[in-house]
């Protein structure tokens, strides 16, 4: 779970039930962050409420800092508060995931393509799946 998490309301009353909702909503996207940066990881969530003329609409602001300067934001409205938290949820796990492929060690990956090269078996037949490695016959 991710420890420095910073929860704002803006034109609405702090509900408990949302604000557990959101810890273990975004919590858990530590798992896509690296180990050793975890520690250091800081997490702004801003929860708005916009009346337009017309109805109700919730924003929901996520702003995840990383170690080295790095930012990721998402923002979403949505008629729902849980829907605009789910919305950002998913937007901000898709750029953790494209942040770690990009700054991932890819000796990593030199090392199991090198073993199944000394089997025998072609690179275009080695399926890598998030912990595993198969063998595709």
């Amino acid at each position: 779970m991710i420890k420095r998490l910073e929860l704002t309301w803006i034109h609405e009353t702090s509900d408990e039930s949302i604000g557990k909702y959101v810890q273990n909503k975004i919590g858990r996207l530590d798992r896509f962050i690296p180990r050793r940066d975890r520690g250091a990881v800081h997490v702004k969530v801003c929860l708005k409420k916009v009346k337009a003329a017309d109805n109700r609409r919730y924003i929901c602001e996520i702003i995840l800092y990383l170690p080295g300067g790095i930012v990721l934001k998402t923002e979403e409205a949505s008629l729902n508060t849980y829907a605009a938290i789910d919305i950002s949820e998913s937007k901000l796990k898709a750029q953790l995931l494209k942040h770690r492929q990009q700054h991932s060690n890819p000796r990593i990956y030199h090392k199991i393509f090198s073993k199944f090269n000394r089997s025998g078996i072609a690179l275009r037949q080695v399926f890598i799946n998030r912990y595993n490695v198969y063998a595709i016959s």
